[in-house]
């Protein structure tokens, strides 16, 4: 089997043994034919029940589209600890915009010298601890930068790292 171009030359076509790769002929920059695999997208894992008790639907998620909102508003009502609907409410979403907008990259990173963009706006002293809103308690970092600091937290127990 070969494929034919514009110039009637012949080129081969090469058999390709994984059945997730399919060649895709292209001319190159100093026009030769070469070439190119284009990987395709991998079977999607098989949909399974949604857990909401005595619901049929089969979904890729947790819950179907039918039952989000209300697994999500029971959590929001009966698990979540109602202290932080309190801390983290319209107000903070408004002082983390604010925030972000001055500091729009991580500040542990750009010390460093790395230039990422800022993904959360981390408290220096939590708020369980007496810690407040206030712009000089702020601080934007990526979440790898997050995670560090709580890890360093939980390890040595201080709470004012950084």
């Amino acid at each position: 089997m070969s494929k034919k171009t514009n110039d009637t030359q012949a080129i081969p076509a090469i058999e390709v043994s994984n059945k997730y790769l399919k060649p895709l002929w292209e001319k190159s920059f100093k026009g030769f034919y070469c070439v190119r695999k284009e990987l395709k997208s991998m079977p999607m894992k098989p949909a399974k029940p949604c857990k909401f008790p005595g619901c049929p639907n089969l979904t890729h998620d947790t819950y179907c589209d039918e039952h989000k909102t209300v697994a999500r508003k029971r959590y929001e009502k009966y698990e979540r600890d109602p202290a932080i609907n309190k801390r983290y409410g319209r107000a903070w979403k408004k002082i983390r915009a604010r925030y972000v907008a001055a500091h729009p990259l991580c500040e542990v990173c750009q010390k460093a010298g790395r230039l990422t963009p800022v993904e959360i706006v981390h408290h220096i002293k939590e708020l369980s601890d007496g810690g407040t809103h206030d712009e000089s308690n702020l601080m934007s970092v990526c979440k790898s930068c997050h995670s560090k600091i709580h890890m360093t937290r939980r390890n040595t127990k201080d709470k004012t790292i950084i």
